[in-house]
């Protein structure tokens, strides 16, 4: 068996982030959406980094940020 190597990987804009916290809760919420493999959020520039299976839908992706409490404000 081989490993899967078709991923996708998006860069997304948020506003509010501003320490750890804010990285772990957002990549928290993206985390749980079907196919994410990996979520790395930097607050110094605002991205989130998001690997996945496939695309995903961007409403998706901003209602887990909007869940986080944060706001998606594009993809960078």
């Amino acid at each position: 068996m081989t490993a899967q190597t078709d991923t996708v990987t998006a860069v997304y804009k948020v506003s509010g982030m501003s320490c750890g916290h804010c990285e772990g809760a957002i990549s928290a919420e993206i985390s749980q959406l079907p196919g994410v493999t990996s979520v790395k959020a930097v607050a110094a520039s605002g991205e989130v980094t998001v690997v996945s299976t496939a695309p995903l839908d961007e409403e998706a992706v901003r209602a887990a940020v909007d869940e986080a409490g944060y706001e998606l404000t594009g993809r960078a």
